[in-house]
C-alpha cells in the first residue's frame, strides 16, 4: 500500500511540474485558438495542430518501440557475451531506464520533426503540378518546389537521428557497465585472505570488443546506405549549380559531375555490402574496398572536372554552354513571370505638338508635381492635429474625383501609442484608435507650394464629390502595436473637439469577449494584473489583439511573404488596408536567384484586405495560375477567397505591387537578352536609370502614374521605370506594368532605337544644372539659410516622344520648415522650361495656352516682370522667400527666427530700393 501511495505521489509531483512548465504554452494555445476562431480561421490554426499530432504521435510510438528494443538487444548481447558482477539492481529497473530513455529521445525527435516539417509534409502531399518539366531529368517543376525540399529535410533529419542513435548506444553501454560491471580482471586470494595475484581477463575484453565492433558494423552499414542516398539527392542539386556561365547545371555538371554522383551512389551501396562481407569473413581488405574506391572516384572526379572545365569548356565556352544558357534564360523568365512580357518599339521621334498635348490632357493633368516624402512631412505637421497622431506612410492611388480620373496621395491618421501617456487605462482603454485620412491630388499645390488637400481635418472634410469617409475610426493599422479593450465603462477617446474630446463606444465586429474565465485567461496572456482587477471591464467588454496589420497577416498565414508597404483604400465611406502577398521559393530549377540570397521564384498570389474598423481580414487569390497558392488552397481551404468575390470598390484600387515590379525590372535588365551569344557576352546589359533626389545621385524608384500609353485609347494607372545601357546615361527602354481592369498585371517594355541618342534621366539632370539661369537661382537659394531640393524626375511617354518633369523644392534651414514646390522643370528634347507652374512650363515649350493643371488656390508669389533687370528680379524673389519664411516662423511660434527674417527682409528691401533709385 505504501508503495502505491509513493508512486501516486511521484506521478502527482511530475504532473504538477509538467503543468507549471507548460502553463504559459497552454494559455497561449487557448487564446490563440479563440483569436483564430474570432477572425474566422480556426481551421487554419487546427490544420497545423492536427498535422503535428498525426506526425508526432505515430512517430513517437514507433521510435520509442524501436529504440527500446534496440537497447534491449544491446543489453541481451551484453549479458550473453560478457561476464558481469551483479550490482544489486533489479532487471525491471534497468528495463524502465531503457524505456524512459527511449521515450525521452523519441519525444524530442518526434516533437522536433513534427514542429519543423509539418508544413513541408502538407505541401509534399498536396503539391499541384506546374505542367512544366525540367530540361535535364524531365520531372515536373512541382517535384522541386514541393517534394524535393521535404525529401532533403527527411534526409538531414535521418542523419541527425543516426548520430543521436550512436550517442544513445554509447551512453547505454556506459550505464550497463555501471549497473552490471564487467569482470575484466581476475583477482586471486591467498590462504590468509590477502591479495596475491591479479590478471587481465582476456576473454571478457575480447567479447566487449566484439560487441562494440558489431554495433559499429551496423552503424557503418547504415552510414554507407545513407551516404548513397545523399549522393543520389545531390544529382538534383545540379540544377542549382553556380559553376557555369549562368545559374543551373552546366556542361561540366552534366557530362562529368552527374556521372561522378551516380558512381558514388552505387559505390556507397556497394560499400555497405562489402563492409558486411568483409567483417563476416574477417577480411579487412574487402571491408575497406568500397570506401577506398569512393575516395579514389572522388579525387579522380575532381581532376576530371577541372580538366574538362579548363581544357574543353573554357576554350569554347559559348559553344559548350549554349544549350544551358538557353535553359537559364527560359526558366528564369518563367520563374519571375516575364515569359509573356510584350515588347514594343518606341521611335522617340521628339515631334510633339500642342495638339498632341491636348489629346493627352488627362496624362498632363495627372503629372505629379509633388513627391510623397515631402507630402508626408506636410501631412504630419499640418494635419497631425495632436502629438499622438501620426501619418506613417503616404500611398499613391487613383480615384474618380469630380468625374475625372485622378492620381492622389492618401495617408491614414493613426495613433502612435508611444506618444500617449503611459498609464494603462490610456493605452488600452482610452486611446484605442486613429481617426480619418487625408487625400491630395498629386498635381495640385497651394500658393505656398504644398499639397492641396481634398480630404482633411477631424472629423474628415471632403471637397471631392462622392468621396467621403463615414467610418473614420482606425482600430487596425500600421502603428497599432498594443491590444485594446473596448465596450468598457470608460468611454473611448474618439477625436479632439475644441476644448473637449469627443468620445465613442466601439460598435465593430472585432474582438474576443472577456466574460467569465476569459478575463483571467487574457490577463495572464497579457501579463496584466490591472486587466484582472479593473472595474471598468464588464461582461460586455472585448479585447482586440494583433491589431498591427503586418503582425496580423503573419499570424494568420506565416507561410506567405508580405509586402512591407500596405496601402489605404476608401470604399463606400469606409477605410480598408490592402497588403500584397507573395509566394516565394528558392527551388525553381535553372532560375537565377534575385530575391535575397537564394530566392528565385515569385508570384503576387494574394491580395489581403483588412477592414480598418472591424478588423475583418480576407485573403483573395490574385493569381490562380500560381501552383504554389493553389497548393496552399488545397491545404487551407478556409483561408482563401476567390478574387471574384472582392468588392468592386476595392478591386478598382488594386495595384501592381512595386516590390514585385522592382524585382522583375532588375531581372529584366539582364534577361531581356534572349540570344545566348548576346547574353554570354553581356553586349546589351541594361541598368536602372539614375536621377538626382535632394541633390544626390541615386537609382530611380519605379513610379505610379496616370497616363495614356502610346498606342492606347485612354489613360490608365501604370507603374514604370526607365532603363539605360550599362555604364551609359542615355535611355534605352521603359518598362511598364498596367494596373486597371482586364489589363492588370500586363507588362510592356518600350524599346528605343539604338542608332540615336535619347536623353536619359541623368542627362536631363545634368542639362538642368548646367542651365545658366537655373544654376544662378539655385546658387541664390543655396545662400541665406535655405536650400533647394530636386524632386523625383518623371519620365512620361506621350505619343512617340518623351517629356521629363521634375519639381524643385525650397526648404529653409530650420528644424520645422517644410519643403515647398517653387518651380517645375519640363524637359523635351534639347529644350528645358523652368517655371513656377507646370502649365507655364508646358506653354513655354510648346507655345500654346494649355491652361492650368496645378490649380493653385492663389497666384504664386513673386511674378516675373518682362524686361526687368536680372539682379532686381533676384532680389524680388529673395524678398518673397524671406517673407514666406517669416510667416512660417510666426505660425510655428518661433519668434527668434521670425525676428531674424524680418531684419533680413528689411535689409533686402533697402537694397532693392537703392537699386530701383539707381535705375531711375
Amino acid at each position: 500500500m505504501e508503495k502505491i501511495k509513493k508512486k501516486i505521489g511521484i506521478f502527482l509531483i511530475i504532473g504538477i511540474v509538467v503543468l507549471l512548465a507548460s502553463f504559459n504554452t497552454m494559455i497561449r494555445f487557448v487564446t490563440d485558438y479563440q483569436w483564430f476562431r474570432e477572425v474566422g480561421y480556426d481551421q487554419v490554426f487546427l490544420t497545423k495542430l492536427k498535422t503535428q499530432l498525426k506526425i508526432g504521435i505515430p512517430l513517437f510510438l514507433v521510435l520509442t518501440i524501436f529504440i527500446y528494443f534496440y537497447l534491449q538487444t544491446i543489453k541481451k548481447d551484453y549479458y550473453r557475451k560478457v561476464h558481469t558482477v551483479y550490482q544489486g539492481l533489479d532487471e525491471k529497473v534497468i528495463n524502465r531506464i531503457a524505456l524512459a530513455g527511449a521515450a525521452f529521445v523519441s519525444f524530442i525527435t518526434s516533437a522536433t520533426f513534427a514542429g519543423s516539417l509539418w508544413f513541408e509534409l502538407l505541401t509534399f502531399l498536396h503539391g499541384v503540378p506546374f505542367g512544366i518539366a525540367d530540361p535535364i531529368f524531365g520531372r515536373d517543376i512541382s517535384f522541386y518546389m514541393f517534394q524535393y525540399p521535404f525529401i532533403g529535410q527527411i534526409y538531414s533529419t535521418f542523419i541527425s537521428f543516426i548520430i543521436l542513435l550512436t550517442v544513445i548506444t554509447l551512453v547505454f553501454y556506459i550505464i550497463m557497465m555501471g549497473l552490471r560491471r564487467p569482470t575484466l580482471f581476475d583477482v586471486k586470494y591467498g590462504p590468509e585472505d590477502a591479495r596475491t595475484q591479479t590478471g587481465f581477463h582476456m576473454e571478457n575484453g575480447k567479447k566487449l570488443m566484439h560487441i562494440a565492433l558489431r554495433q559499429l558494423l551496423i552503424l557503418g552499414f547504415i552510414f554507407f546506405i545513407t551516404l548513397g542516398l545523399g549522393y543520389f539527392l545531390k544529382i538534383f542539386e545540379l540544377l542549382y549549380s553556380p559553376r557555369g556561365v549562368a545559374y543551373g547545371a552546366s556542361f561540366t555538371d552534366i557530362h562529368v559531375t552527374l556521372w561522378i554522383y551516380r558512381f558514388l551512389t552505387g559505390l556507397s551501396f556497394l560499400s555497405a555490402i562489402l563492409l558486411l562481407v568483409g567483417v563476416q569473413r574477417k577480411k579487412l581488405r574487402v571491408a575497406l574496398a568500397g570506401p577506398m574506391m569512393m575516395i579514389a572516384v572522388a579525387i579522380l572526379g575532381n581532376f576530371v572536372e577541372l580538366g574538362v572545365q579548363n581544357f574543353i569548356v573554357s576554350p569554347d565556352e559559348i559553344s559548350k554552354e549554349r544549350q544551358y544558357l538557353e535553359y537559364n534564360i527560359q526558366y528564369t523568365k518563367m520563374a519571375y513571370g516575364l515569359e509573356n512580357i510584350e515588347e514594343k518599339n518606341f521611335s522617340a521621334d521628339q515631334q510633339l505638338t500642342s495638339e498632341d498635348l491636348k489629346e493627352n490632357r488627362e496624362t498632363i493633368e495627372n503629372i505629379r508635381i509633388n513627391d510623397y516624402r515631402p507630402a508626408r512631412q506636410f501631412y504630419n505637421q499640418r494635419q497631425g492635429i495632436r502629438p499622438y497622431y501620426q501619418f506613417h506612410d503616404v500611398d499613391i492611388d487613383r480615384y474618380i474625383i469630380d468625374g475625372q480620373y485622378r492620381q492622389v496621395f492618401l495617408a491614414a491618421r493613426e495613433i502612435d501609442t508611444k506618444k500617449v501617456n503611459e498609464q494603462w487605462i490610456n493605452r488600452h482603454l482610452k486611446y484605442t484608435h486613429g481617426y480619418g485620412a487625408v487625400l491630395s491630388p498629386v498635381n495640385r499645390i497651394t500658393a505656398e507650394g504644398q499639397p492641396q488637400l481634398l480630404i482633411r481635418n477631424i472629423p474628415p472634410e471632403s471637397d471631392a464629390e462622392g468621396l467621403h469617409i463615414q467610418r473614420p475610426e482606425i482600430y487596425f493599422g500600421e502603428l497599432t502595436d498594443t491590444y485594446v479593450i473596448t465596450n468598457t465603462k470608460e468611454k473611448e477617446f474618439d477625436y479632439p473637439k475644441g476644448d473637449e474630446n469627443a468620445e465613442t463606444i466601439y460598435q465593430g465586429k472585432g474582438g474576443i469577449s472577456l466574460k467569465g474565465f476569459n478575463k483571467l485567461l487574457y490577463a495572464l496572456r497579457q501579463g496584466s494584473f490591472k486587466m484582472l482587477v479593473s472595474g471598468n471591464i464588464t461582461g460586455e467588454s472585448k479585447i482586440l489583439m494583433h491589431r498591427n496589420i503586418h503582425e496580423r497577416v503573419r499570424k494568420i498565414a506565416p507561410f506567405i511573404y508580405y509586402d512591407e508597404d500596405p496601402y489605404l483604400v476608401i470604399d463606400q465611406g469606409r477605410l480598408f488596408w490592402v497588403i500584397d502577398g507573395y509566394t516565394i521559393s528558392s527551388n525553381y530549377p535553372y532560375a537565377q536567384p534575385f530575391i535575397g540570397e537564394k530566392g528565385n521564384y515569385i508570384r503576387n498570389a494574394v491580395k489581403v484586405v483588412i477592414d480598418a474598423y472591424h478588423g475583418t481580414t480576407t485573403y483573395y487569390i490574385a493569381d490562380e495560375r500560381d501552383p504554389v497558392v493553389e497548393t496552399l488552397r488545397k491545404i487551407f481551404p478556409q483561408l482563401f477567397t476567390s478574387m471574384d468575390q472582392m468588392p468592386g470598390g476595392i478591386k478598382d484600387h488594386i495595384r501592381y505591387p512595386q516590390e514585385l515590379f522592382d524585382i522583375q525590372a532588375n531581372v529584366y535588365r539582364l534577361y531581356h537578352m534572349t540570344n545566348p551569344e548576346v547574353f554570354y557576352l553581356k553586349e546589351d546589359l541594361w541598368d536602372i536609370a539614375n536621377e538626382l533626389y535632394e541633390r544626390k545621385e541615386q537609382v530611380m524608384e519605379s513610379s505610379y502614374m496616370v497616363m495614356k500609353l502610346p498606342g492606347m485609347e485612354k489613360e490608365e494607372f501604370v507603374l514604370s521605370i526607365p532603363y539605360t545601357p550599362k555604364g551609359k546615361p542615355n535611355m534605352t527602354a521603359l518598362l511598364v506594368a498596367r494596373n486597371d481592369g482586364e489589363n492588370y498585371g500586363k507588362l510592356i517594355v518600350y524599346k528605343l532605337p539604338k542608332q540615336k541618342n535619347i536623353y536619359g534621366p541623368m542627362q536631363i539632370e545634368t542639362k538642368i544644372n548646367q542651365d545658366p539661369n537655373i544654376s544662378k537661382e539655385f546658387s541664390l537659394w543655396g545662400q541665406q539659410g535655405s536650400t533647394y531640393i530636386h524632386g523625383n524626375l518623371l519620365t512620361i511617354p506621350i505619343e512617340n516622344a518623351f517629356i521629363y518633369v521634375e519639381p524643385i523644392y525650397l526648404k529653409a534651414d530650420n528644424e520645422n520648415s517644410l519643403p515647398e514646390v517653387k518651380r517645375v522643370i519640363v524637359a523635351y528634347g534639347d529644350r528645358i522650361a523652368y517655371e513656377e507652374t507646370l502649365e507655364a512650363a508646358l506653354n513655354k515649350l510648346f507655345g500654346t495656352d494649355f491652361g492650368k493643371t496645378g490649380d493653385p488656390e492663389t497666384p504664386m508669389p513673386a511674378p516675373v516682370v518682362e524686361g526687368e533687370p536680372q539682379h532686381i528680379r533676384e532680389l524680388i524673389i529673395k524678398a518673397n522667400e524671406i517673407f514666406r519664411r517669416a510667416q512660417e516662423a510666426q505660425r510655428a511660434g518661433h519668434w527668434a527666427d521670425y525676428g531674424k527674417y524680418i531684419d533680413e527682409l528689411e535689409r533686402t528691401l533697402e537694397r532693392l530700393h537703392q537699386l530701383g533709385t539707381a535705375e531711375e
